[in-house]
């Protein structure tokens, strides 16, 4: 425990010691097939790995929840060690470990101090993780009461209603309608064996990447990606996702909750990793509600009328077309004014756009914030866990500064207008009983 602890202390003091540098990627692929992105960090005694799996709840078919209880399952231990066995071995070493699952994609992390014992003693127990993962039955079930709680839980938060029924109404029959956490009826019915059959059709070498950074040479981070490569099952990529159908009209549902404020999505599929219009967008969007206290949704909705605790917009690029995305709250006596507001707005910043001011004030906040994207070695591993599983281009980090400054107003603005139905839009007000 005591090495956990003085882990944490040393990467947080090191974060704050070290300047943003740039970011030199290296890549290969393992004998198995497993994409490797690398980045060195020599000023930092500690490694963090990053596995990123084609496995998110997307991929969880008629059996939702499957994704997110197999990313927990991977935690319950080995067929020699249980759950607490593997958390004392990790610990035991200062290593941290943890698995996550999302949408698009399932996640598994380690961070160890490179010292060789204790990077030595983390390998081994993640290998053995990835070769061998026992999905015990009493863990799962316990995994499953949790997942239930959670369901519970979300169903008395009126957040939690919005954004799942929002998901649901953009997306239909699409595999991104699925709920990550699942429902109630498929999670009674998932078994220990339907986790094991998931685990080993997408937590592949052809299907995942790994990415890398700390303190290490080139050799010692491919010996690293070689022994994780090795322990992986070997398989295919997923198929791609289907197409996303765009909305072609508005659609509104209003949902009863007991609660004092209304919780208000709006928005619609709009952009996929790799778009090139992501700079255009993103500085649109900073603009018009992405921005904090300089956007107008907060100018305007929140500031000037008053209609609003929170409001603001945001861009989700996803493997396809992600929502583009606007979250409000507000009284429930006040929601439909409220909506009609925000309508008010994004009907104008359709057809006007943005102006000059606003696009240099939008573009030095982006610029001048990227580099904190990569302050840590944390930072860099996530954002390279992304590129790796969105298959983007190696200098995506070094011209992405390069590509906000040759945005053009003009173009923007085009941009924006294609991009973006202010007529098309699904939106979903929960709060208020009748």
């Amino acid at each position: 425990m005591m090495r956990a602890g003085w882990l944490t202390a040393l990467v947080w003091l090191l974060a704050l010691a070290l300047p943003a540098q740039a970011v030199e990627i290296e890549e290969w692929e393992t004998n198995e097939g497993l994409r490797v992105l690398f980045v060195a960090a020599p000023d930092l005694p500690m490694v963090d790995l990053r596995l990123t799996f084609d496995g998110g709840a997307s991929r969880d078919g008629d059996e939702n929840g499957l994704a997110s209880l197999t990313s927990s399952a991977l935690r319950h231990g080995t067929a020699e060690m249980d759950a607490d066995a593997l958390a004392e071995r990790f610990e035991s070493v200062g290593a941290q470990f943890s698995t996550d699952s999302l949408r698009d994609m399932a996640i598994v992390s380690l961070r160890s101090l490179t010292e060789p014992d204790w990077l030595d003693s983390a390998l081994d127990t993640l290998t053995d993780v990835l070769a061998a993962p026992a999905f015990p039955g009493s863990d799962f079930e316990r995994a499953r009461r949790q997942a239930l709680q959670g369901l519970q839980r979300e169903r008395q938060d009126p957040g939690s209603v919005a954004s799942r029924r929002f998901y649901e109404l953009m997306y239909g029959d699409h595999p991104y309608a699925n709920w990550p956490g699942g429902e109630r009826e498929t999670l009674e019915a998932l078994e220990p064996g339907d986790a094991r059959a998931f685990y080993e059709r997408f937590y592949t070498t052809g299907n995942g990447a790994l990415a890398i950074t700390g303190g290490l040479s080139r050799e010692e981070a491919e010996a690293i990606a070689a022994r994780i490569s090795a322990a992986l099952p070997q398989g295919p990529a997923a198929e791609p996702l289907p197409a996303v159908e765009l909305p072609e009209e508005p659609v509104e549902e209003r949902v009863d909750f007991p609660s004092e404020q209304a919780h208000i999505y709006m928005g619609a599929p709009t952009l996929r990793r790799g778009d090139e219009d992501h700079y255009a967008l993103t500085l649109a969007n900073h603009a018009f509600g992405g921005g904090g206290f300089i956007s107008r949704l907060f100018r305007e909705i929140r500031s000037t009328r008053g209609l609003a605790y929170s409001v603001s917009s945001r861009l989700q690029p996803m493997a396809v077309e992600g929502p583009f995305q606007i979250g409000m709250q507000t009284g429930v006596d006040q929601a439909g004014e409220a909506v009609t507001a925000l309508r008010e707005e994004l009907t104008r910043w359709h057809a006007d756009g943005i102006d000059a001011d606003e696009l240099d004030a939008s573009r030095e906040n982006v610029v001048n914030s990227f580099p904190l994207s990569l302050a840590s070695n944390s930072d860099i591993v996530g954002v390279l866990g992304m590129m790796a599983f969105y298959d983007l281009p190696l200098d995506y980090l070094d011209r992405y500064v390069e590509r906000m400054e040759a945005v053009e107003l003009d173009a923007l603005n085009a941009r924006l207008r294609e991009r973006i139905d202010p007529d098309a839009m699904v939106t979903v007000i929960v709060g208020g009983q009748e």
